[in-house]
């Protein structure tokens, strides 16, 4: 298991007789991003919070970055980076200032803490900005200077905290690059987000949280497969050649008036072929094929109940309030 950045069994958290977490299990490699998806109150930021040390699990155990979560705290939070749901950017001050402060947060010396300061300013695209108040950024600015620095310390695993939410489209997609581009330095990602598009096109795995337990796990495409609901459209523009289509393919349910058919497909070339080799068999030729497949969106909801009304505790420990709720 020594390739695992976070491997976790059986964690769980309890407020009073409500309970967060009730035993999940967690296996992340490292240098891969994974993403925990679940309603708001499911028990993500829970979770995050046990894995960084913020709070303790009331039970199972767990290792990050090879350090024990309960014997060895220190080496976990000298091995991590945490970059929450809010901005750790003091505004008052500027970028750089910033950044120095991290560094002094980290013991670094001086020479290496301003090496590490203008390294980190340059590769999130901050030079420009970086004598500026950082109650000037934009959100974007703002969360690139979060995680640089978060990244001052050198982690070797890095918990994102719903780091998009907020943010343009733009912003977004700037975000995930900077996102792929610190895995493949060999960083390991902990992705929580209510975007369920991010979590498609950042994470190798998936686990989606629900009353706090797993409901799944594995890599988007494999949950996908789990939903049923994937079909081909076909669509005709000669009323004789869906009528023969209809006739050729009994699975298929149709719309007459829009002469178009709907086969059920499972996703895979295989079936996908074996559709058109019995079209071309009876010499029916669409004018529109369309691959229809499940989309996290269907996971998300096929896997979880409604928001739950009571939410995730806070880093305190004080009981949950409806704006803690993640």
């Amino acid at each position: 298991m020594s390739d695992l950045a976070i491997a976790a069994k059986g964690l769980r958290k309890s407020y009073g007789d409500k309970t967060v977490l009730d035993g999940i299990d967690l296996a992340v490699p490292e240098g891969t991003i994974f993403s925990l998806l679940g309603p708001n109150g499911a028990g993500k930021t829970t979770t995050v919070q046990i894995l960084s040390t913020l709070i303790t699990a009331g039970g199972g155990h767990a290792r990050v970055a090879g350090h024990d979560l309960a014997t060895e705290p220190q080496a976990v939070r000298a091995a991590i980076g945490v970059t929450g749901q809010f901005s750790a950017v003091d505004g008052l001050i500027t970028g750089a200032e910033n950044m120095r402060l991290m560094a002094d947060l980290h013991h670094l010396g001086k020479q290496e803490g301003q090496r590490v300061t203008a390294r980190l300013l340059e590769r999130f695209d901050l030079v420009e900005a970086a004598n500026r108040p950082a109650s000037t950024y934009s959100g974007g600015m703002k969360r690139r200077l979060d995680i640089a620095m978060t990244l001052v310390g050198s982690p070797r695993v890095i918990f994102l905290d719903e780091p998009t939410t907020g943010l343009d489209p733009r912003s977004r997609h700037t975000m995930w690059q900077i996102i792929r581009e610190l895995v493949t330095t060999g960083v390991t990602v902990f992705l929580t987000t209510q975007y369920l598009e991010e979590a498609d096109e950042l994470a190798h795995r998936i686990a989606v949280l629900n009353n706090g337990t797993i409901a799944a796990e594995g890599t988007p495409d494999d949950l996908k497969r789990l939903i049923p609901g994937g079909h081909v459209r076909l669509r005709f523009t000669d009323p004789g050649a869906y009528r023969a289509a209809a006739a050729a393919l009994t699975a298929a349910t149709g719309d007459e008036t829009a002469q178009t058919l709907h086969v059920p497909h499972d996703g895979t070339q295989r079936d996908l072929h074996t559709l058109l080799t019995r079209l071309d068999a009876a010499g029916i030729t669409a004018d529109e094929l369309t691959v229809h497949t499940p989309d996290l969106d269907d996971v998300f909801f096929a896997l979880t109940d409604a928001p739950a009304t009571s939410a995730d505790a806070p880093a305190n420990g004080a009981a949950p309030t409806k704006e803690t709720v993640r």
